[in-house]
């Protein structure tokens, strides 16, 4: 909580951040039911056809507990070594996860923008903080998602009659921008195609080291 503390004022909050991004990569991570591996995996989209473009993982065994709230210290490590192995350095990062919607407004997306210095969102399935209302059904729509008076992300409807995904800045952009892009990796599916080819490849990846 500490280390969250003193990072947490080098978060920029503003950005705008890049609204025509040539790469946007998608990071997620994988564990095995007896929760001692897990795998990290990061790939890289192509923003404009949404094919994949370049992809690596990393197996290992968690840096750190299961405490809520500290999910980066669990996950940082795995995906900054697979980060790593990219040849492609991605103009925006899109984290399974969130940024400023978080008890100490420094989720995994933030810390994870801060480290590399590259912009970064946080897209959740789930909320972690705050109360919104529901946004309209339409593909599209969203409502703010609130925590103790603070503006903290959008409840962003990315299908039609789908249910809503929860988005937070994580660094160097603008909430804005943030949804406009997520709803761009939107097309067909509620969450991102960054979230679910890095779902797919930390999945695989995870299987082949059982």
């Amino acid at each position: 909580m500490a280390v969250q503390e003193e990072l947490r004022p080098l978060v920029d909050l503003v950005g705008p951040g890049p609204t025509a991004p040539a790469t946007v990569a998608g990071l997620d991570v994988a564990y095995a039911k007896s929760g001692d591996l897990l795998a990290a995996a990061v790939t890289v989209l192509d923003a404009r056809t949404l094919a994949v473009v370049d992809s690596a993982v990393s197996v290992g065994r968690p840096a750190f507990g299961y405490v809520p709230g500290l999910f980066a210290f669990r996950e940082l490590p795995a995906l900054l070594a697979a980060l790593d192995r990219l040849t492609t350095c991605p103009d925006l990062l899109v984290c399974d996860g969130h940024g400023l919607a978080h008890p100490r407004r420094f989720g995994l997306a933030c810390h994870l923008g801060v480290v590399t210095g590259l912009p970064a969102i946080g897209v959740g399935k789930t909320p972690l903080v705050g109360e919104w209302v529901p946004p309209p059904t339409e593909r599209g729509a969203w409502s703010p998602l609130r925590d103790g008076g603070d503006v903290v992300g959008r409840v962003l409807r990315t299908q039609a009659g789908v249910k809503p995904v929860f988005v937070s800045v994580g660094h160097r952009m603008s909430l804005a921008n943030a949804t406009a892009q997520v709803l761009a990796l939107a097309p067909r599916y509620r969450l991102p195609e960054t979230t679910r080819t890095a779902d797919r490849l930390c999945r695989d990846a995870l299987a082949a080291a059982v």
